[in-house]
């Protein structure tokens, strides 16, 4: 089983990156690619590597936190990668660890793909089980002030950004597709107005 990948990042999409790691390159489904270094650095992918009948996937995150954290979350009943990859685009892992140890159903919420009974399940598999995910973690990052979003997008200013979306006739689903590359691209300060302009951009880009 592949643990990490290390290599320059040679192309990249909203939900996944190509790594060249010695002329071979690895497709990784990420929370956010665009985090990933601009080439011609090099980056270390912790890895995920799931296989199912059909296909063999790899899924590649910046923190041995952050792949720990994926791998609590695909174990809960009703969540398969694509949602997990879903949660951590939309919060860093002491975040939803944060909002799994107080039971803040109203966050998880906020995350892609995440319904009240979904959170809700989250909350009861998992809240004693992620000591080993925070060990790494100081009580500042797992303070509920931090909400794992950058100022500049926080969860008022996107949902609003994501209100305007879907009343421009774009589908939920687009919009949370959008929210990686919005959520890298913004600036701290940034309106919602700003954010609809990101959004937009990566639609328009497919």
């Amino acid at each position: 089983m592949i643990d990490f990948l290390r290599g320059k990042v040679a192309h990249r999409e909203h939900d996944f990156a190509v790594i060249d790691v010695h002329g071979v390159g690895y497709r990784v489904f990420c929370p956010n690619p665009y985090a990933l270094p601009d080439k011609p650095d090099e980056t270390t992918v912790y890895i995920h590597h799931h296989v199912r009948e059909d296909a063999i996937l790899l899924f590649g995150f910046g923190s041995r936190e952050e792949q720990s954290m994926f791998r609590k979350l695909i174990d809960v009943t009703g969540i398969g990668p694509k949602v997990a990859i879903g949660i951590l685009s939309g919060a860093r892992p002491e975040a939803v660890v944060a909002a799994i140890q107080q039971e803040n159903v109203a966050f998880l919420m906020k995350l892609p793909g995440i319904g009240k009974k979904t959170a809700q399940r989250i909350i009861l598999d998992l809240k004693d089980k992620l000591a080993a995910v925070s060990a790494g973690f100081d009580d500042r990052a797992l303070s509920m002030q931090d909400t794992g979003m950058p100022a500049a997008a926080g969860t008022g200013a996107w949902a609003e950004a994501k209100e305007a979306l879907l009343a421009l006739g774009y589908t939920e689903a687009e919009a949370d597709r959008a929210w990686p590359s919005v959520k890298a691209k913004a600036k701290e300060g940034d309106s919602s107005d700003a954010l609809i302009k990101l959004a937009l951009q990566t639609l328009y880009a497919g």
